[in-house]
């Protein structure tokens, strides 16, 4: 209906001009938007002032002249008025709006989906938590926002692929493997002085607990006997403690991660850009095109020259590189697959890392504006209003495996985007888990669940649900704003791909079922009428697939009974 509008506008604008009384036919893009306050009729424009320097006319006199010239050959529109310093609001004709419950219809699943991605390539990688412990809350939010993006897109036509990265290279996978031999050595009876720095929750105690000496070769047996009371470590019993507890927690992320309803095409592994030397390769591509420099026995980055604050070392002095440089060996690796955008979720304590990373690709020759980075915020996790006191055996987090046991898979997905992922959350534990109207997840659920249970009763009663309605039967208010609502739908999900932001199809879902509960609560489905009644059944049964078709761009379930 947009579209008709500002085809409706352009050509109005062409018009006037050709009388004379516009002194150009050119401007600005036209916007239209729907006004918060339904007075204002369906659509408003505010091509009037946003024209006036062109036209140097008054933004009231524009609109005066474009709405002189509007011709309406479809008879969609009701009225047009001009409000204000010269916004012009359109009203529709409420028959108009008939046609798009059978659009919907018509393309099912689809409704919704389009082709604004042109099959574009694009990976969207997150979570990428470190393997040296389980998921938490936070990464639950990640999980949430980076899988929904990636579904959105996906739906709109770009050719997504979702991934994971391993950080299993580094002090950190070294530091792990140390923390589950001194927890063996303590349950073989030896006395440790347990480490600080070392990874402190109890999953650590399980892995240990897993080790059976008899069960591995002599000299790893040997390693991991050797008593570690004076602070000397086996490098063979290290080495050993860290592949198995990587192992151990990477199946155990992947199950957290099936459980919520994330799969990833591809894993990729930190460790596998030192084992083949990308990582030499790029710092030594990037030597030859002068970004990296020595200085003081390291390796610096010349990220200063791309924006970033100050350069940034790439390799100390020791021989070491850091984080920042198997980043750049894979980002680089992420624009050599073939990706036309690549988009990362991290979470927002790595805001001060964004620069540096964007810097480094558009040094590499790539357009910083292919990279995106979605920075999201904590989660206060809650329990009937006061901060949740929940039993966690690592002690410092709460995992996310325990919240989704608690109220769900649906409930935590569809909680965790009910805000901006620029804005903290507080998610309630009781509250997701209410059977009410106050529980987001289950009022949105529960709108599909009703409907279901109408077209159920409708079929008992011999009526069914087909395009061969009489559409002028709906007329009621309630109706009308229903249809208005599906309506909207391919819109909030185009926007909400453009812009990165899924909490928009939330947004959207909870305002569609409102619209259904108030209908739903006024009208009857069911009528002595049985033709009210088949319009009404065909109204409600789009209101069911819009619902679902949401829903699954959350990953969120639509069930036909509650």
């Amino acid at each position: 209906m947009k579209d008709k509008i500002i085809g409706i506008v352009k050509a109005a604008i062409v018009a006037a001009h050709e009388k004379g009384e516009l002194g150009s036919s050119e401007f600005p893009p036209i916007e239209i938007e729907v006004p918060k306050n339904a007075d204002h009729g369906d659509f408003s424009t505010n091509a009037a002032m946003v024209s006036a320097r062109i036209q140097k006319m008054a933004p009231r006199k524009i609109a005066e002249a474009i709405k002189a010239n509007v011709v309406d050959s479809d008879g969609i529109i009701s009225g047009v008025e001009i409000a204000g310093p010269g916004f012009i609001n359109f009203s529709v004709e409420p028959s108009a709006w008939h046609p798009f419950i059978k659009a919907v219809h018509d393309r099912g699943n689809d409704y919704g989906s389009g082709s604004i991605g042109k099959g574009k390539k694009v990976q969207v990688e997150f979570v990428s938590a470190n393997p040296t412990g389980p998921l938490h809350v936070g990464h639950g939010r990640g999980a949430a926002v980076g899988d929904t993006v990636a579904r959105v897109l996906s739906y709109c036509g770009f050719d997504v692929e979702k991934e994971y990265y391993i950080n299993d290279a580094g002090n950190q996978i070294q530091t792990l493997g140390l923390s589950v031999l001194l927890r063996f050595q303590e349950l073989a009876g030896h006395t440790i002085d347990f480490p600080k720095d070392c990874y402190q929750g109890d999953y650590i105690k399980d892995i240990a607990g897993t080790i059976k000496l008899d069960e591995l070769p002599g000299d790893v047996a040997g390693a991991l006997s050797k008593d570690c009371t004076d602070g000397q470590y086996d490098s063979l019993a290290v080495e050993h403690c860290s592949r198995l507890a990587g192992e151990v927690i990477l199946n155990g992320i992947r199950d957290d991660l099936s459980a919520f309803g994330v799969d990833f095409d591809v894993w990729f592994s930190e460790k596998s850009l030192f084992d083949d030397g990308r990582v030499d390769r790029s710092l030594a591509d990037c030597q030859k095109k002068g970004i990296v420099y020595e200085k003081d026995g390291a390796l610096w980055f010349k990220t200063s020259d791309f924006k970033d604050e100050k350069d940034r070392v790439v390799k100390r002095s020791d021989g070491n590189t850091t984080y920042f440089a198997s980043d750049i060996a894979y980002h680089m690796d992420k624009f050599e697959r073939g990706f036309d955008r690549v988009i990362n979720v991290w979470g927002a304590d790595h805001h001060g890392y964004v620069e540096r990373m964007k810097a480094a690709v558009e040094a590499s020759g790539v357009s910083r504006d292919r990279l995106d980075i979605i920075l999201v915020k904590l989660v206060n996790l809650l329990r009937a209003g006061e901060p949740a006191a929940m039993s966690t055996r690592s002690g410092e987090f709460v995992p996310l495996k325990d919240v989704v046991d608690e109220v769900g898979r649906d409930a935590a997905r569809f909680i965790f985007l009910t805000r901006h992922y620029e804005s903290a959350l507080d998610f309630d534990l009781e509250l997701a888990k209410k059977k009410t109207n106050e529980n987001p997840v289950f009022y949105v659920q529960y709108a599909h669940a009703r409907v279901c249970s109408v077209e159920k009763k409708g079929k008992d009663t011999a009526v069914e649900v087909s395009e061969n309605i009489n559409p002028d039967l709906l007329t009621e208010a309630e109706e009308i704003l229903l249809i208005k609502k599906m309506a909207d739908f391919p819109d909030v999900v185009e926007y909400a791909a453009m812009n990165m932001e899924p909490h928009r199809v939330t947004f959207y879902l909870m305002e569609l079922a409102s619209c259904f509960h108030t209908y739903y609560n006024k009208h009857r489905a069911l009528t002595d009428d049985p033709d009210l009644t088949a319009a009404r059944l065909y109204l409600l049964s789009a209101v069911r697939i819009v619902i679902k078709n949401g829903l699954e761009l959350l990953g969120v379930s639509a069930p036909e009974s509650m």
